[in-house]
């Protein structure tokens, strides 16, 4: 019986795209969100940073956020699908993505709100999904 060697790929790694978005923290944000690299993710945050989870509070600045996506975010795989962005007042920038959100055990299509400042960090992040009230009852987890 022979064994499976791991080989690294000698393809250029394929550039992670969304239609209408070129913003690279957000474009960033769903590839290191998707790769597990919850750390990374956190880290396109501002100090003061906040991300507001569907059945969640806001939570505030990247080592909380960290630690939440650690906790929820195992499983789920971000599929975005396409995005506008729109210039706001103090040279901020909103961008709005839909995609759907992909777990183990469903799918449901999804907002995903942005608000980067100056420095393009992640001041503001809703996740917003997009179901009926019998849907979004029938996901929340049970305690």
């Amino acid at each position: 019986m022979t064994s499976a060697k791991f080989i690294p790929s000698t393809q250029p790694k394929e550039e992670f795209q969304i239609e209408g978005i070129t913003e690279s923290n957000i474009l960033r944000y769903f590839e290191t969100l998707n790769a597990g690299e919850f750390e990374a993710t956190a880290a396109l945050f501002a100090e003061d940073g906040v991300m507001h989870p569907p059945f969640e509070s806001d939570i505030v600045g990247p080592d909380a956020i960290a630690s939440y996506l650690k906790q929820e975010a195992q499983n789920i795989r971000a599929l975005p699908r396409q995005g506008i962005t729109d210039n706001l007042e103090n040279e901020q920038i909103q961008v709005q993505v839909t995609g759907k959100a992909q777990t183990s055990w469903c799918g449901v299509n999804v907002l995903w709100l942005f608000i980067l400042n100056q420095q393009r960090q992640i001041l503001y992040t809703r996740i917003k999904l997009l179901a009926s009230p019998q849907e979004l009852l029938s996901m929340r987890p049970e305690k």
